[in-house]
């Protein structure tokens, strides 16, 4: 094997590789889109697992506008949520414990509600 049959396995790899993201990326698109109905996702699909690349151009060449449109406000908003969820369980977590500390005496009602003030973040 020489260099260029190195450089050719490394050049397709990467068509490959960007081919089924591409395929990947219109499958997970067409399921998420709520404004199609079931039987346009099915022939997409039907579509899709026959004839591949000229669907892939297709979907995108008429949907991908759409597509554009409608991702920055689902996925925008993902991070902050989890955060806000993590940080309430965090706070959850952190009332509970300064609650069992109270329950055990091993701190007073003020120091109690110093942690559970500290804990809710005011």
């Amino acid at each position: 094997m020489d260099i260029w049959d190195i450089i050719w396995l490394f050049f397709w790899s990467y068509v490959f590789i960007a081919y089924l993201t591409v395929l990947f990326s219109v499958l997970a698109d067409i399921f998420r889109d709520p404004g199609l109905s079931g039987w346009a996702k099915a022939l997409w699909v039907l579509f899709l697992v026959f004839v591949p690349i000229i669907t892939a151009v297709v979907y995108i060449g008429t949907r991908g506008s759409d597509r554009v449109q409608s991702l920055p406000a689902t996925d925008a908003s993902a991070p902050r949520d989890a955060a806000r969820s993590a940080a309430s369980m965090g706070s959850v977590d952190e009332i509970a414990k300064a609650q069992k500390l109270l329950d055990t005496g091993s701190i007073t009602a003020d120091e109690y509600a110093a942690l559970t003030v500290k804990a809710r973040g005011y």
